[in-house]
């Protein structure tokens, strides 16, 4: 059955502030809200001019696209669901935005597959019922640069950093959704 988009979300920043990016009706998608989205780049900072990213749990592709607008030199967005897959490539030759690379796959695994510190900025949000994301930051943080940042969103609160060479810098929550920036030691 072929998913048709329910709603979207508005780019809230940078160049393709404003450009929509459709969200179809996915189990467990879950749009990262456009208020969490704005603090977590005034955490950042607004310029990722040079920044190596990638988005692991893409989804609409709004964190990964919000980077891409930003500056950030390479965005890689890692979708499992083919359909979703193909809507981020159209979005993303819409946009014009040669620093995203779409690539369908599982996350946790292509990971582990991938050379360490390449990543500036590593985005966690998996679905909250996939039980993914202790395996998911066990295997992100070896990714990091050093000083790298860590987005994580979840169902509860972190009260702690999740691995050992992490900091939790930052944390907020917007309704269901907890957020927490780390960064690495």
């Amino acid at each position: 059955m072929k998913a048709t988009p329910a709603r979207e979300v508005r780019l809230i920043g940078g160049q393709f502030k404003r450009s929509k990016l459709p969200v179809p009706d996915i189990e467990g998608l879950r749009p990262t809200p456009d208020r969490v989205r704005e603090t977590l780049f005034n955490w950042l900072g607004q310029d990722l001019a040079g920044w190596h990213c990638l988005d692991a749990f893409a989804g609409s592709g709004a964190l990964g696209f919000e980077a891409a607008s930003r500056g950030a030199a390479e965005v890689w967005l890692l979708e499992r669901d083919a359909r979703q897959v193909a809507s981020l490539r159209q979005s993303q030759a819409r946009l014009k935005a040669e620093a995203i690379r779409v690539q369908l796959g599982e996350a946790v695994s292509w990971m582990k597959a991938q050379a360490p510190a390449q990543f500036d900025l590593i985005f966690l949000d998996p679905p909250f019922a996939s039980n993914l994301q202790a395996a998911a930051v066990h295997v992100a943080v070896p990714l990091l640069r050093a000083n790298g940042w860590l987005y994580v969103e979840a169902a509860e609160a972190l009260t702690a950093a999740p691995h050992a060479g992490l900091r939790l810098q930052r944390q907020g929550r917007a309704g269901a959704v907890h957020f927490h920036l780390l960064q690495l030691n």
